[in-house]
């Protein structure tokens, strides 16, 4: 079978400080903190809940599909036509070993990063998981007019997406800490509810209270008369 002509992170790995130290600098966080990692079903919202959800929390944001594809030079498309699921499945779950690592980030996987029992097993044990649980009904319309994923390159992507969610929700139950629906609710009231599910070391700190302000007798006077002044 044909090979990516590009090398891919376990040949050439990143500098793991550009990839992690910098965003923790910027955010104020202090290693080690363990990322919020949010795991699904294509559709459910991982990149489109996550971004709002590392802004929410001050934390870099990492997708781990779009990194992927940036690494090997090639839609991930491309790599199930040149390897097949089990390349891609294999290079995927080098991947969650590396991003698991706590770095204080909010990191989205693909929908399938929890097939490998051992990246199951890694992410679960370095991370906070999140699982955001979307129905059949919910994913089919949001994805039924997606022609980019290869798993929905069928005679019926519909009926594709009900057998995946039935061969993955116990698997992504298995790795999850919190669970989460995302049907028709904002991405806001996601967001919200994550927080909520976080340990308290991981929510964001509150902001502070201003102190109140005690008028003394002469500022009310004073006030009185600016407010309504004597003819």
């Amino acid at each position: 079978m044909a090979r990516l002509a590009r090398p891919c992170f376990w040949e050439c790995p990143p500098d793991s400080s550009s990839l992690y130290g910098a965003s923790l600098r910027v955010s104020g966080l202090i290693a080690p903190v363990r990322n919020v990692i949010l795991v699904g079903m294509m559709g459910s919202g991982k990149s489109t809940v996550g971004r709002r959800l590392a802004h929410a929390l001050g934390r870099p944001f990492i997708d781990a599909d779009v990194l992927l594809e940036q690494r090997c030079g090639v839609p991930i498309s491309t790599i199930f036509e040149l390897e097949g699921e089990a390349g891609f499945r294999r290079r995927e779950a080098a991947l969650m070993a590396e991003l698991a690592e706590p770095a204080g980030s909010v990191l989205a996987t693909g929908g399938g990063a929890v097939i490998d029992p051992q990246s199951r097993r890694i992410l679960h044990e370095r991370g906070f998981v999140v699982y955001l649980q979307a129905g059949v009904s919910d994913l089919w319309h949001r994805l039924r007019r997606d022609r980019t994923r290869p798993l929905l390159r069928t005679a019926d992507p519909r009926a594709r997406i009900e057998s995946l969610v039935a061969e993955r929700d116990a698997l992504y139950r298995d790795a999850a800490h919190l669970i989460i629906t995302t049907g028709r609710q904002p991405v806001e009231r996601a967001v919200a509810d994550i927080i909520a599910g976080l340990p308290q070391d991981m929510r964001p700190a509150p902001e502070p209270h201003p102190e109140p302000v005690v008028a003394s007798a002469c500022d009310g006077a004073l006030g009185s008369a600016l407010a309504d002044p004597q003819p």
